[in-house]
Formats: C-alpha cells, sequence, structure tokens
C-alpha cells in the first residue's frame, strides 16, 4: 500500500511535513520520502525504514530541509518522491496505486518520445517516473494527470508540488482516500484523515473519485471534477485503516465495533470465556463482539509495538512468521485452562495464524475459537498493493478448493456462504489450521457495517466483483 501527505503554507512547514507523513507509516515499511519546494527550488530526502521507524530515519533531515510547499509518502514500492523537469516545469511527484499494464505504458511512452527511465529499482521502471514521463506527453500537468489515470490498469493517486502550488489527485475510482484540510495560514492533503488533526488542521472535504484539485496556503480549486462512481476499498475499513481515521465520512473505530457486534449476533452456543482480539486490528472488532455478545473482553496476547513493522510485509514468508511470532507476547495467566475466541482482521494465507494458535496451546489454552473480521480473501487484489502475493494459490482458500476439486470450476459455489462447498472449506480451513473453530464473517454484514452503499466499496478480494 503506501500513503501520501502534503502541505501548502505561509511559513516553513518542514515539520508539519515530517509528522503529516509520519502519521501514514502504519501503511507501510520500505521507504519514506519528502520533498519540499523552497526559495532555492527544490530539496529531497528518500530512506530505506524497514529496519528503523520514519522518525529515526528522517530527524536530520527535517533540520536541513526548508521550504513553505512539500509533499511526503511512507512507501511499500519504489524510492519517492521524484523531482522532474519537463516542458511543463519543475516539479516533485508522489503516487500511490498500482499499476498492471506497466510493460504495455513503458512502450507507448517510448513510441511518443521518452528516451529512457533512469529511477530503477529491482531491474524495475519506477512506477512514479512512468507516471511523470505519461503526464510530461500533455500540455498541462491536470490534462496530464486524468490521461495518465485513464490509460493505467488499477489505479492511481497523486500529489504534485510546483512553484505555484500542490496538485491532488485521487485514483479514478476513488479506490485509496485523498482528504483536504485547512487552518488560517495553510491547506494540507492527506491519505489519513487523523494526520491533520494534531497540526491545526480542520478537515475540509474527502476528495471525490478523479478530482483534481489545486491549492496554495490560501485557497484551493477543483479543476478536474469528480466522477459519480466510487468503489473505495473495504478492506480499508476492516484492516488496512488506522483507528482513528474516517474515509467518507465512515470511522474506521466505529466500524470495527459494529462489525464484531454482527459477528456475535451470528454467533450462539459456544462455550467461551474471554473474548480477544488478534492486536492491533482485530482489537475493536472483539470489542464489539464482546459488547453484543456479553462475554468478557480480555487481552492474552499483547502486541510488543516499539521495534516490529507489518508481519506481512516483508518478501519472505518466513520473515513474515518470525516477525508474527516475536512480536506477540502471550499472558498465561489468561490463556492457562481457558476457552478463548479470537478475532483476526482477516486470514489470508493462514500461517501465521496457525502459529499464533500453537502458541496460544503451549500457553495452556483449552480451545481456541478463531472468527475472521472480513469474508473468506478469494482473489488477490489488483487495484492496490495491500498483499505480497505473488499467486492466489497463497491465499489458504484457494489451495484447499485445489487440493478439494484439482481446479476452480467450482468456484462460484465457494464464493457463495450458503452452499455445502463454502462450509466445507471453511471447516477445512479450520481444521488445517488447528482451530478449535472457525467462521468468516459475511459480505452484507461487511456492506452493513460500513454503512455506505454497498455499489460505491470495493469487495474484489472476497467475491471477485469490479
Amino acid at each position: 500500500m503506501g500513503g501520501v501527505f502534503g502541505v501548502a503554507a505561509r511559513y516553513d512547514c518542514v515539520t508539519e511535513l515530517f509528522f503529516g507523513v509520519d502519521y501514514h507509516s502504519h501503511l507501510g515499511t520500505r521507504r519514506g520520502g519528502m520533498a519540499v519546494r523552497g526559495e532555492d527550488g527544490f530539496q529531497r530526502a528518500i530512506h530505506n525504514i524497514e529496519n528503523s521507524p520514519f522518525r529515526t530515519k528522517f530527524e536530520k533531515d527535517v533540520n536541513e530541509m526548508k521550504g513553505c510547499m512539500g509533499i511526503g509518502c511512507i512507501s511499500d514500492s519504489e524510492p519517492q518522491p521524484l523531482i522532474v523537469r519537463s516542458h511543463l516545469g519543475s516539479y516533485a511527484i508522489t503516487t500511490v496505486g498500482r499499476i498492471n499494464n506497466l510493460d504495455e505504458l513503458v512502450e507507448e511512452t517510448f513510441k511518443n518520445g521518452c528516451s529512457h527511465f533512469q529511477e530503477m529499482s529491482n531491474d524495475k521502471i519506477n512506477a512514479t517516473e512512468l507516471v511523470s514521463a505519461i503526464i510530461n506527453q500533455c500540455d498541462s500537468i491536470p490534462e496530464g494527470i486524468r490521461h495518465a489515470q485513464e490509460v493505467i490498469d488499477g489505479s492511481m493517486t497523486l500529489l504534485i508540488v510546483t512553484k505555484d502550488g500542490i496538485y491532488a489527485a485521487r485514483d479514478l475510482n476513488g479506490r485509496t482516500p485523498l482528504i483536504l484540510a485547512k487552518k488560517d495560514d495553510a491547506i494540507c492533503v492527506a491519505f489519513e484523515s487523523f494526520s491533520f488533526i494534531n497540526l491545526g488542521y480542520k478537515y475540509e472535504k474527502d476528495l471525490g473519485p478523479g478530482e483534481v484539485v489545486f491549492f496554495d496556503s490560501d485557497h484551493y480549486e477543483t479543476l478536474v471534477e469528480p466522477k459519480k462512481k466510487m468503489k473505495i476499498c473495504a478492506f480499508l475499513w476492516t484492516y488496512y485503516g488506522y483507528p482513528t481515521s474516517c474515509y467518507e465520512g465512515v470511522s474506521v473505530e466505529t466500524m470495527r465495533y459494529r462489525c464484531g457486534a454482527s459477528l456475535a449476533k451470528r454467533d450462539k452456543g459456544i462455550d467461551i470465556d474471554y473474548v480477544a482480539g488478534v492486536p492491533d486490528s482485530g482489537t475493536a472488532h472483539a470489542i464489539g463482539y464482546a459488547n453484543e455478545s456479553g462475554i468478557e473482553f480480555s487481552r492474552p496476547f499483547i502486541k510488543y509495538t516499539p521495534t516490529w513493522p507489518r508481519s506481512f510485509t516483508p518478501p519472505k514468508q518466513s520473515m513474515r512468521s518470525l516477525i508474527a511470532k516475536m512480536k506477540l507476547i502471550p499472558v498465561e495467566a489468561l490463556i492457562k485452562d481457558k476457552n478463548l475466541l479470537f478475532i483476526d482482521d482477516s486470514v489470508v494465507r493462514g500461517t501465521q495464524m496457525s502459529e499464533t494458535v500453537q502458541l496460544l496451546y503451549k500457553s495452556g489454552a483449552k480451545d481456541v475459537h478463531i472468527r475472521s473480521a472480513c469474508p473468506p480473501i478469494m482473489f488477490g487484489c489488483k487495484y492496490l498493493n495491500f498483499s505480497r502475493s505473488s499467486s492466489e494459490l497463497e491465499l489458504i482458500t484457494r489451495r484447499v478448493i485445489r487440493d478439494f476439486d484439482g481446479d476452480d470450476r467450482y468456484l462460484s459455489d465457494y464464493l457463495d456462504d450458503k452452499t455445502e462447498r463454502y462450509q466445507a472449506m471453511v471447516d477445512e480451513i479450520g481444521k488445517r489450521l488447528k482451530f478449535t473453530s472457525m467462521k468468516y464473517h459475511l459480505l452484507d454484514d461487511i456492506i452493513d457495517a460500513v454503512g455506505i452503499d454497498g455499489c460505491s466499496l470495493c469487495t474484489y478480494c472476497w467475491n471477485g466483483k469490479e
């Protein structure tokens, strides 16, 4: 995934940019970057943040950079922001998204006069540089932004800072959020709505799908009107979003409470001593479940947060598993001889959850019931880089289906929670991962918990519908 933050102010904005970007650190673990525009032009800093937090890596840069406008990012992909000089002028650009037709666009860009790409990462063309090359084919930046979004298969949200101000563009279908906020002498834009609160900004508006806004320190204007159709990622509420975030007017924490409550309403007749959430994103779901069911909430696991990043982001499964194990510390007094129900935000590959449950058993748990706060993940996301799965057979659902049938000819049956095949798949997953029982949330309940029109939500990873 990734997150972006930008600010234009009547004063030196570097400190605010620093903290605004840092508040997006939960969205990625590979690289961070900032670019500011000052009297002497652009300054830029990019660092690897895989083993050190953003704040630590950029503390020195904050004291050396100066400017009244800037953009920054937390990224799980290529180094950015980039500084570009073209016939459209000099600008810095940062992006969040996914380009599925990158090779095709590269060839087309060569045909249109681009001679080379230089920001290579792991022998791959930097996607942000490709976006800038596409923009530069047009006669203006707003025209170039819309052209880039229209030709990209996937999604593309971006920020561009020039000598005059900042362009902010939400991806064409609104799969990721982009939010504008302001105060008397500054305007900012952010992926996460909570990132500007402590900086003194007040919420102004959510950009609509495909909307392009230009702003400086004093005012903003919409240059490209938003589209009516939206497909914002529902997984933002169930997992990716920070608890204090709000997308399209819907609080992440509140949605998770509702989600857990609806799980409890469908879950009757099991003997449980405690309800718990797999920290951190499972916690609010578990509190909602506990409040609805009347069963005591507890924390048999405490997450060690000072040094461990998100467990699924390292490229090697062995490292993901090690981090998942190391960051969860069991509280044996709350586990030994107890019947426990744990709610996790999702079950993707199953490896980490299986190891977590085995640790509970080793700590003396009698029974461990698992509930997933979202439906079975059946398809790899092709719109956002929220998972490193390179094949759908990495998903435990698809492995079980392939073992059952040898192929995917009955896939539609497994997508329907009312079929025997669906229940057989769920039972088999619970058996393989050694859960006492296993249940998934229902898609209709997820949509109800979000509370906006289901047609405006992207649920592709669960039902394959675009």
